[in-house]
Order: structure tokens, then sequence, then C-alpha cells
């Protein structure tokens, strides 16, 4: 079991940037797939981007080009850069860490934060 907090979401102009991070405690991330994902109000959760422990990265089509995941090992944080923001990238963002790349891209990973908002005005 790993626990995680995210941090960073808050207001921003579209065009705008937040980076968000993942923090892990418990135990580290070695060997794990994280990702993030969002669910914006009456939708469902839905995949943002996943990094694997080898640094393999995957993102929605939707954000390729101005979203960034990467991780900081030493700091067992995961960091999501987020460029050139939309309204209708306003959604809580959540972070979650799994074994299996598999289970983490399908929204089945056993590990999840508490989410944070972000919110793009027009």
């Amino acid at each position: 079991q790993v626990q995680l907090v995210e941090s960073g979401g808050g207001l921003v102009q579209a065009g705008g940037s937040l980076r968000l991070s993942c923090a892990a405690s418990g135990r580290t991330f070695s060997g794990f797939a994280t990702g993030w994902f969002r669910q914006a109000p009456g939708k469902e959760r839905e995949f943002v981007a996943a990094i694997s422990w080898s640094d393999s990265t995957y993102y929605r089509d939707s954000v390729k080009g101005r979203f960034t995941i990467s991780s900081d090992n030493a700091k067992n944080t995961v960091y999501l850069q987020m460029n050139s923001l939309k309204p209708e990238d306003t959604a809580v963002y959540y972070c979650a860490a799994d074994p299996s790349m598999w289970r983490l891209r399908t929204t089945q990973a056993t590990n999840w934060g508490q989410g944070t908002q972000v919110t793009v005005s027009s």
C-alpha cells in the first residue's frame, strides 16, 4: 500500500500553466506505474497521463504536446506539468499508482490520492 498526496491545483486563466505534484509515503514508487486522472462534474474519471518505472510515458490525445508527466525518484514524487490550459481541462485531478500499467491505465489502480482541483477560466 502506498499513500498518495496531490498538490498544486488552483485557478488559472486559459493559456496558463500549473504543475501538479504527487508525493508518495508508506513505500516508494519502485516497481510502480504512476499516473494522473481527472474527473469533471457529471463525467466519468478519465486517464490523463502515466509513467512507468522505466520512464515510458503515455498521454490521452487531448493533452499531448501540452502536458508532461515526470518523476523524481529521489523525492518519491511524480509531477504533471500542464501548459496551454483550456477551460475543458477543468476537473479534479487524481494521482494513482499500481504495479500494473494495464490496471493503472484502465482506471483500476489500487492506490489513489484524494484529488486536487484545477479550474481554468476562459
